[in-house]
């Protein structure tokens, strides 16, 4: 089981605890790739959750590296109300917390108040822009199943002054990684996580980063995306001092709808 489908496939049914593989293509140097955990503790959440609670933030925390091999997910579920669910999941391995998400799902309420979104920025198309191709040992392992298109800013490591990063993403090969399903809240999770810290390309040569914390809103209900869609994402650096970062970033679908709004705590060894 490699590609991102069949991955997730591990988890069908609605449980408290599961025990899964996670393989060695979704490696993050000697830890698995965030995004994927995050995605896969998703859904454990979303199986246990009724269809019509929507998820609508997530609140994550990145407690240690999870390897390859076996994982266990625990869910609980901490409040559900008259139409919001909060739950928890947990990645744990070898006894270890790895990762915990809490998330809140919320049914459609009555209301009058309504705010259009930020609209996408300008950005070329993405057969107009510089992909970053897979390199082995240089791009982490889980990037061979990413395509990136740069749109904003510069790429890791070439001492940009800017501020700003980003552009098109999509899976590598969508057939195979989503079996020609549309990119769902899962998927999503793993696109947005899969774009390296917008703090490393102020860095003039490779040095060691890590996501101490994210927190993702995911607006609904969410478009149907086709699995070859392009996503365009744009993060933009708060800060940085003392080993630390914060940064913020959008991602919209092709057509400028607004999909997610992200954060993200970063640790850089550098």
């Amino acid at each position: 089981m490699s590609n991102f489908k069949r991955v997730l496939s591990q988890l069908s049914t609605p449980q408290d605890q599961y025990t899964i593989e996670i393989p060695e293509s979704w490696g993050q140097g000697r830890a698995t790739f965030g995004g994927l955990i995050v995605s896969l503790l998703y859904k454990a959440m979303r199986l246990n959750v009724e269809n019509d609670r929507l998820i609508r933030a997530l609140s994550v925390s990145f407690v240690g590296p999870a390897a390859k091999g076996a994982l266990t997910i625990q869910v609980e579920t901490l409040r559900s109300g008259g139409s919001v669910t909060q739950m928890e999941a947990k990645a744990i391995q070898d006894g270890q917390v790895q990762c915990v998400v809490l998330a809140s799902f919320g049914a459609e309420r009555v209301s009058g108040l309504t705010v259009a979104a930020k609209i996408a920025p300008d950005a070329k198309p993405p057969e107009d822009c510089q992909e970053m191709p897979y390199i082995p040992n240089v791009l982490p392992e889980f990037a061979q199943h990413v395509c990136y298109r740069w749109g904003f800013g510069r790429m890791p490591f070439s001492g940009s002054d800017q501020t700003e990063m980003g552009g098109w993403i999509r899976f590598r090969d969508p057939e195979a990684e989503l079996q020609g399903d549309s990119v769902e809240e899962a998927a999503l999770l793993t696109l947005i996580d899969a774009w390296p810290p917008a703090l490393l390309s102020l860095l003039k040569k490779p040095a060691p980063a890590s996501s101490l914390s994210w927190s993702v809103e995911l607006i609904q209900p969410m478009k149907d995306i086709a699995a070859d869609d392009w996503l365009l994402y744009k993060a933009e650096i708060d800060q940085a001092e003392n080993g630390y970062g914060q940064t913020h970033a959008q991602v919209w679908s092709s057509d400028g709808s607004l999909l997610a709004i992200s954060r993200q705590t970063v640790t850089v060894f550098a």
